[in-house]
């Protein structure tokens, strides 16, 4: 039998540095005032290059995105061409007693990073971070450049991973003997309502030229900010120009646990001192859980049994493309956390560090994935020499999480179908370097229609890419086998041998209905570029859409994943502008209005009330036509035939002859007005922060209109700046850089991010064929 997994961990989730009594540490945003080209040439890495006429950008900054499209160019890039860009920064070193480091959290792809002419290091892959050293290169007679190169010629991923300096850099400055970026690993090997063994290995690093004696303490901070366990110090001995790894264990007395409804965070403050005084104090931002995969029970944390409610996600943003600013991210989950999802497959990539911090911080449950294929598609020219790199630091970057719970190791690989070993001892390779790297969590790996048995049996946890039916066979026959479903079809189900049965019966009802598989992840939570058809910019198979608009699609999930009673009408039309996409990813067309053209007047039209009430009964002018029990009918969807009638359709549910929900849609009136609604209207004066504006088509009543889209122009003034605006049609055949963008089922989205400057900003909007501006107001306020 496999071994089961009862982990005990405490993570790091961000690594928050503040400067010790010495000052000896500091942590530069380093986002801004850099200079982009789109051009090659060698001469961009001399520090003495005068690039006074590139384009000045801040980061994340994703060039590719604001290119045109062109049809030629595969969908896999949002058919957005390839090329080379350089960024250059210039600024000041510190002290030259002091170290420093730049950290990059994603350059797509293939990159170079300079300082002053000296090539620190080459990455081909995009997703991974990178640290490097600039002590030794550093000029205190005059100003220091980095530069760094990007190249996305030469193969690109199955979706759109944008270009260049796409998430964060920062500057790390600290004494000598510090500890060492992603240094400090933190687990609990038992846990109890009592107390929590705290254990912590500090990696600690001596740039300096002479030995020394260091001292460690470790205190841990609660959430309410009351420190309530403090290590004694350990002292031992730090080579010069090595690093040394220094293990303490603290008792935690009755630790609150972390859990997707309770996310609560402990900060560990590690002290590290050369006996004369502070050299460094880092910040650890940590939570205590437990975790555990089982053949029988699926998944269990801190010791009950909890369903993954999953979603698929990939990193784009539509026309913000891959260059996604923290509110973005925070946003995006803030609806997903709303909607009822508590957990997320990081497809197919590992994810920026920023938006691990949010899913510790907002209770979601990750699996944190290195690749896609191994030796096939665009990263196996680059397997053999940089697999294990990369997914060292992987491990080594997010081992400290608490919201991460699985190690994948791949998806739907090629060397799933082959019936060699090859594909079974690779599987083995990776996932023996995880378990001797960072053995608190099991490995998994997501296998594809027709792979072969044996290399299901090598992993830990077996995820499997819509073959439900064939999940539950093979539970029968390998019942020590961990399941979860890795990738689930948003409407139809396979028959077993038959991926493309068409079966109108949700894949969610296998995963709820049996208490072995772990849970299942959607695919996609959300819409996203690339993998595209002719004409199309993406697959719009997600949940929502890339303005994070909630389809009518979704009311199925929304009512699986929530107690909260519901009831939602959707209205059945072939006719709909949707694109359909792929034909195992559709869903029918379903429209969330009673708006159809006149011709449609009294044609028989099939209508949908999807509740997680025990009852619902329908009405069409406040006329009942109905009240059916949900139990009758599959999906919790209950189905019904009006001829259509211009007015009021409303559904009210009931649980035991009580109405506890109701839902309604309204037939609107011509376009009169827009609404402009901010998701905040207070925002930090910090350059980075945004407001996500929707714009809402609406009649002389106030009702949404959703059948009369126009062409909406915007402009923003004082204390803002236009990022985008969007609609959520993946369609597009331009440049996404626009500022005029036509509606799409009567909404768009406009996103404004702040300056440095307090303020206001005044967002207008003006309208296709109505003469008026319309105007929200959003206040800047420093941080």
């Amino acid at each position: 039998m496999r071994p089961t997994y009862l982990l005990s961990l405490v993570f790091i989730a961000l690594t928050q540095c503040l400067s010790s009594p010495a000052e000896a540490r500091e942590t530069t945003d380093f986002d801004f005032e850099w200079r982009f080209t789109l051009t090659d040439s060698t001469a961009f890495s001399d520090p003495d290059y005068d690039d006074s006429a590139w384009e000045d950008v801040q980061l994340p900054h994703d060039w590719n995105i604001r290119q045109d499209m062109n049809p030629a160019i595969d969908g896999s890039a949002a058919h957005l061409p390839e090329g080379v860009g350089w960024y250059r920064k210039t600024f000041d070193a510190p002290d030259p007693a002091l170290h420093v480091d730049i950290e990059f959290d994603g350059i797509s792809a293939r990159s170079d990073v300079y300082v002053n002419g000296h090539h620190l290091g080459h990455r081909p892959y995009a997703f991974c971070s990178q640290v490097y050293d600039l002590t030794p290169y550093l000029r205190y007679d005059a100003p220091n450049v980095i530069a760094v190169r990007a190249d996305t010629r030469g193969g690109r991923p199955r979706w759109y991973a944008g270009a260049g300096i796409y998430r964060h850099a920062r500057l790390h400055i600290t004494h000598p003997l510090h500890v060492a970026p992603y240094g400090t690993y933190v687990t609990t090997p038992s846990v109890s309502a009592e107390a929590a063994e705290v254990r912590i290995v500090t990696t600690v690093e001596n740039t300096g030229e002479q030995d020394c004696e260091i001292t460690l303490i470790q205190r841990i901070i609660a959430p309410d900010g009351e420190a309530v366990a403090e290590s004694t110090s350990r002292t031992t001995s730090a080579a010069a120009h090595a690093s040394t790894d220094v293990t303490q264990t603290l008792t935690l007395p009755r630790p609150r646990l972390w859990d997707t409804e309770h996310p609560d965070l402990y900060r560990m403050e590690t002290t590290v001192s050369d006996g004369t005084q502070t050299t460094d104090v880092y910040l650890t931002t940590f939570g205590v859980r437990t975790i555990h995969f089982d053949p029988d029970s699926g998944f269990i944390l801190n010791g009950k049994r909890t369903k993954l409610k999953g979603l698929c996600l990939h990193q784009d943003a539509g026309s913000l493309g891959t260059a996604v600013p923290d509110r973005a991210y925070e946003r995006r989950l803030e609806i997903l956390k709303e909607y009822g999802c508590n957990a997320l497959r990081m497809a197919h990539n590992q994810p920026a560090a920023t938006l691990l911090n949010m899913c510790d911080s907002l209770g979601f449950l990750v699996i944190d994935e290195a690749f896609d294929k191994w030796k096939s598609g665009y990263y196996e020219q680059y397997f053999d020499e940089w697999w294990q790199r990369d997914l060292a630091g992987m491990l080594l970057r997010d081992r400290n999480h608490p919201c991460v719970i699985l190690w994948s190791i791949g998806n739907e690989v090629q060397e799933a179908w082959n019936e060699d070993d090859e594909g079974v001892e690779r599987a083995n390779l990776l996932q023996d370097f995880v378990h001797r790297t960072e053995p608190t969590r099991p490995v998994t790996m997501a296998v594809q229609n027709g792979h072969q048995e044996k290399i299901a049996r090598v992993t830990d946890v077996v995820g499997y890419n819509y073959l439900e039916a064939r999940l539950i066979a093979d539970h029968a026959k390998y019942p020590d086998n961990c399941f979860l479903v890795s990738e689930e079809l948003p409407y139809f189900c396979g028959e077993e041998g038959n991926i493309r049965s068409y079966t109108p019966y949700n894949p969610w009802n296998l995963v709820r209905d049996n208490d072995f598989i772990a849970g299942g992840f959607i695919w996609s939570g959300v819409d996203y570029l690339g993998e595209a058809e002719a004409g199309s910019g993406g697959w719009p198979n997600g949940l929502f859409d890339i303005c994070m608009f909630e389809k009518p699609r979704a009311a199925y999930h929304r009512s699986q994943w929530n107690e909260e009673p519901l009831v939602r009408i959707a209205v059945m039309d072939p006719s709909l502008d949707i694109e359909h996409g792929r034909d195992l990813w559709q869903w029918p067309n379903m429209a969330a209005h009673w708006n159809f053209p006149q011709r449609y007047i009294g044609l028989v039209m099939e209508i949908r009330t999807i509740t997680n009430c025990e009852e619902v009964e329908l009405f069409l002018n406040d006329k009942s036509v109905g009240r059916h029990a949900t139990k009758d009918y599959p999906n919790n969807t209950l189905v019904w035939y009006l001829p259509y009638t211009p007015g009021k359709l409303s559904a009210r549910g009931y649980n035991a002859g009580e109405e506890v929900a109701a839902h309604q849609l309204v037939t609107s009136k011509g376009t009169a007005s827009v609404s402009l609604t901010p998701d905040r209207t207070t925002i930090k004066a910090d350059r980075q922060d945004l407001t996500h504006i929707t714009v809402q088509l609406t009649d002389e009543d106030g009702n949404p209109v959703q059948t009369d889209d126009r062409m909406i122009s915007v402009q923003v003034e004082g204390e803002g700046k236009f990022l985008c605006i969007d609609n959520g049609d993946l369609r597009m055949e331009r440049s996404f850089a626009t500022e005029q963008l036509r509606t799409y089922f009567g909404k768009a989205l406009i996103v404004v991010q702040s300056t440095a400057r307090a303020g206001n900003i005044r967002v207008k909007v003006r309208a296709e064929g109505i003469d008026k501006t319309f105007t929200a107001e959003i206040n800047t306020v420093a941080p």
